[in-house]
């Protein structure tokens, strides 16, 4: 797998923690140069990546905003000279309330940095890809875009609509060499779970212990399952929702 990803490039959105941070430096390690995207300025993904050997720049972007994305597409084209991956990962959770209560400014924002976001991503990167014939997108839903969460309804609204966006993706460019996939992740130990539950290990635990698996995932095991499905292995799968979650939805 590693002799696929040599000299190819990679966008990651939200690259400056979490998830997004893991996948980057695994696309790295892999031999891919990649473009740490977040509106966070956070060097430490960058680092870790350039103390490694690895090649990567970092742009800062307001994913929900047509310009700034148009930029960051430029900009990754200007420094490596082509995308074959691009991992569209950035999103928010919001602010907790019921339905009744959801402000509509929580509702705008959630919905434009969760799920417009990646429509205006593919967008600026679908044309990029067409013009070597070949690419990988995934984009991060959740397992809350495959069931409701009570308090969220903005949130696993975008999450629904990611999944619905990259099945219709997939379908139009299936015979156009570009596949498009996403990755459901369950309770992963990142820093939105700890904005959830308030660093308090109680609630943590909680957490946990919904997961049939027993434990919280890690940010490194769902950038294994994104590097997998941008691999030449996964050359027939496209239009799916990957989970990776320890078994919660299956419960």
């Amino acid at each position: 797998m590693e002799t696929q990803f040599k000299n190819k490039v990679a966008i990651v959105t939200g690259g400056s923690f979490g998830i997004g941070r893991a996948a980057a430096i695994a696309f790295a390690k892999k031999g891919a140069k990649v473009a740490v995207v977040d509106w966070v300025e956070d060097n430490e993904t960058l680092n870790l990546i350039k103390s490694s050997g690895g090649e990567a720049i970092f742009i800062k972007c307001d994913v929900s905003k047509a310009v700034d994305v148009k930029t960051m597409i430029e900009k990754t084209i200007s420094a490596f000279g082509r995308l074959d991956y691009a991992f569209n990962n950035a999103g928010i959770e919001g602010i907790m309330a019921m339905t009744h209560e959801c402000t509509e400014e929580n509702w705008d924002k959630t919905i434009g940095v969760n799920l417009k976001s990646i429509w205006l991503c593919m967008k600026n990167q679908i044309p990029e890809m067409q013009k070597q014939g070949k690419g990988v997108i995934i984009n991060t839903a959740s397992i809350a875009g495959l069931v409701g969460f009570s308090g969220l309804p903005a949130y696993v609204a975008s999450k629904h609509g990611i999944i619905g966006l990259t099945k219709t993706a997939a379908l139009e460019y299936a015979k156009l060499g570009i596949r498009v996939n996403a990755v459901c992740p369950g309770a992963i130990k990142t820093p939105m779970i700890d904005r959830i539950t308030g660093n308090k290990k109680e609630a943590e635990e909680q957490f946990a212990a919904m997961e049939p698996i027993g434990r919280l995932g890690q940010p490194e095991e769902v950038a294994n399952a994104v590097l997998w499905m941008c691999s030449d292995e996964a050359s027939f799968v496209t239009g799916h929702a990957m989970v990776v979650d320890g078994g919660w939805v299956v419960q």
